[in-house]
C-alpha cells in the first residue's frame, strides 16, 4: 500500500503501510476545541471508544508522539487501514457493476439498524430529539453559516433554508414527541458519510463517528440514516439514497412520514455545507461543495413542507374524483366529509334521507362534520403528513376553520374549487346513485339549492372537470406543487 495524507477541517490522516494515523489539528471553532495537547488526547481516546461500537477491529488505540527530549508532543488515533477501492463513495461514483453496491447498502442499513436497536438511550438523549432542541440546532448552524453569506454561499439561500426549517419544526411538536415515545432517539453515529463506509467481503465497516460533542451525536436514528442518504445524493446518486432509506426502514421496522426524512436530509446537508465553508476558510477548494450542499438542504426542505388541500365544489362537479386522484398521485390520505358525517352519526356506509339542511344534513350536523374533518387533518399535519380534504367547502366559516388549523400547525394551504356545467354535474349525480357504495346522498335538486346558498370563494383556484380526469388532475397538481399564497 502506498503512503499518503488526507485532510479534513479538524484533522490530518497519514496512511503508512496497512495502518492509518489520525492527528487532530490544534484548532478551536464554535463547536470544538482542540487547542491543547490534553484536549486532543482526550478526544483521541473518545474517538477510539465510540468507533469501536461499529468497527471494533479497525480502531486499535491511541499512540503518543514524543520529541527527541522525550516530552509528549501530541497523540494519534491508530487504525487498521481500509482499502480505498472499497469505499462506498468510490463505488457509488464509479457505478460499481453488478449487485455488490446494492448488497453493501442493504448490509449497511442492517448494521445501522442493529446498532440503533442496541444504542444508549436516556432522558437526556431523548431531550436532544425534542422540538426545542431541533430548532436550536438549526438556529446554531444558520448562525455559523451567515458569516459566509455571499462570500462562499448564497446569503438568500441561507435565509430561505432557515425559514423553511423553522416553519417545519414549529408545527411538528407531536411528531417529535411520537419519535421520542417510540424509542427512536438514540446515541448514534452523527457523521455518517459515504467516504467512511467500506464494503468488505465480510461485511461493512462504518468509521469516523462524531466524537467531540455527545449532544451532536444524539438524535433520531432516522437522522443517522438520512446523513448517508444526503451524502449519496451529493455524490450524484439520489437513486442509491432512496434504496438505502428503504432498506433502513425495513431493517429497523421503523415508519415515518416522508416529510421527516426530507427534514433530516436537509439538516445534514446544512451541517455539511457549514463544514465545507469552514474548510474553504482554511484555504481548501470546497466553496462549490458548500453551495451544492446548501441547495440540497433547500430542495429537501421545500419537499418537506406539510400541506392541506381543500378540494371543494358542488355535487357532481368531480371534487371527490379530483381529491382521490390527488391523494393517489401524491401518496397523501384523503378525508371525505361524506364519510366523516356518517361515521359521526353511527351509520358508516349507509344511505341517508337526501334532505337539504335537514336531518343528517342540518346545520348542527354539518358543523360537527367540518370540525371533525379539520381535527383529523390537524392530527395528520402535526405528525408531518400532508392531507387532502374532500368537502363542498361552500361556507367561508368552514374554510376559515381549516386555515386557522393550518396556521396553528405551520401547514401550507391550497384551495381548489371544482366546476362543471350543471347538465354534466346532474348526469354524474344520477350515475352515482346507481352505485350503492358511494357515501354521497346529494341529488340534482340539492345541488341547485347549494348553488344558490354557496358563499364566494375568491381564494380558490378553479379546476374545470368537464373534460377528462387526467386534464383536471393535471390542473389541480399544477396548483398544489406551486408555492402557497400566504
Amino acid at each position: 500500500m502506498t503512503a499518503g495524507v488526507a485532510e479534513t477541517h479538524v484533522s490530518w490522516v497519514f496512511f503508512v503501510g496497512d495502518h492509518a494515523y489520525k492527528l487532530k489539528k490544534p484548532v478551536r471553532t464554535a463547536f470544538l476545541d482542540f487547542s491543547t495537547v490534553e484536549a486532543r488526547r482526550l478526544d483521541c481516546e473518545r474517538e477510539v471508544e465510540l468507533n469501536r461500537r461499529l468497527a471494533p477491529d479497525v480502531y486499535e488505540g491511541v499512540a503518543t508522539v514524543t520529541g527527541p527530549d522525550g516530552r509528549v508532543c501530541d497523540h494519534l488515533v491508530v487504525m487498521r487501514r481500509m482499502p480505498d477501492d472499497r469505499r462506498l463513495a468510490a463505488l457509488a461514483v464509479a457505478g460499481e457493476p453488478g449487485g455488490r453496491l446494492r448488497r453493501c447498502l442493504f448490509d449497511v442499513a442492517r448494521r445501522l439498524a442493529e446498532f440503533h436497536a442496541g444504542a444508549a438511550r436516556s432522558a437526556e438523549i431523548d431531550a436532544a430529539g425534542s422540538q426545542a432542541a431541533i430548532a436550536a440546532r438549526w438556529l446554531a448552524n444558520t448562525a455559523e453559516l451567515q458569516p459566509f453569506g455571499d462570500a462562499v454561499v448564497d446569503a438568500a439561500m441561507v435565509d430561505e433554508v432557515d425559514g423553511l426549517a423553522a416553519r417545519y419544526v414549529a408545527g411538528r411538536g407531536p411528531l417529535f414527541e411520537q419519535r421520542i415515545a417510540a424509542g427512536r432517539v438514540v446515541d448514534g453515529h452523527g457523521d455518517l458519510l459515504a467516504d467512511d463506509v467500506f464494503c468488505l467481503d465480510d461485511g461493512p465497516r462504518i468509521l469516523d463517528c462524531l466524537e467531540f460533542d455527545d449532544g451532536l451525536r444524539w438524535g433520531d436514528g432516522l437522522a443517522d440514516a438520512a446523513f448517508l442518504a444526503m451524502d449519496l445524493e451529493r455524490l450524484g446518486r439520489p437513486d442509491l439514497a432512496t434504496v438505502f432509506l428503504a432498506a433502513y426502514k425495513g431493517a429497523s421496522g421503523d415508519s415515518w412520514p416522508t416529510s421527516l426524512a426530507d427534514h433530516h436530509v436537509a439538516y445534514r446537508a446544512q451541517v455539511r455545507s457549514k463544514v465545507a465553508c469552514l474548510r474553504a476558510e482554511q484555504g481548501e477548494d470546497t466553496a462549490g461543495q458548500a453551495r451544492t450542499l446548501l441547495a440540497i438542504a433547500r430542495d429537501h426542505l421545500r419537499r418537506s413542507a406539510v400541506r392541506i388541500v381543500l378540494v371543494g365544489g358542488l355535487p357532481g362537479t368531480g371534487k371527490s374524483t379530483v381529491a382521490a386522484g390527488l391523494g393517489h398521485h401524491l401518496g397523501w390520505p384523503v378525508l371525505r366529509s361524506d364519510v366523516v358525517r356518517k361515521e359521526l352519526a353511527g351509520m358508516p356506509g349507509q344511505p341517508a334521507e337526501p334532505a337539504y339542511r335537514q336531518g343528517l344534513y342540518d346545520a348542527a350536523s354539518t358543523e360537527r362534520t367540518y370540525r371533525e374533518l379539520v381535527a383529523r387533518a390537524a392530527a395528520l399535519t402535526s405528525s408531518g403528513r400532508s392531507v387532502v380534504l374532500d368537502a363542498s367547502w361552500t361556507d367561508e366559516a368552514h374554510r376559515e376553520l381549516a386555515r386557522a388549523m393550518a396556521a396553528g400547525t405551520a401547514t401550507d394551504v391550497f384551495e381548489l374549487r371544482c366546476v362543471a356545467p350543471a347538465s354534466v354535474a346532474a348526469g354524474r349525480i344520477e350515475r352515482r346513485h346507481r352505485c350503492t357504495d358511494d357515501p354521497s346522498d346529494a341529488t340534482p335538486a340539492i345541488a341547485r339549492a347549494m348553488s344558490n346558498d354557496a358563499e364566494p370563494w375568491p381564494r380558490a383556484a378553479v379546476v374545470d372537470t368537464s373534460g377528462s380526469l387526467d386534464e383536471a388532475l393535471s390542473d389541480a397538481l399544477a396548483v398544489v406543487v406551486a408555492p402557497p399564497a400566504r
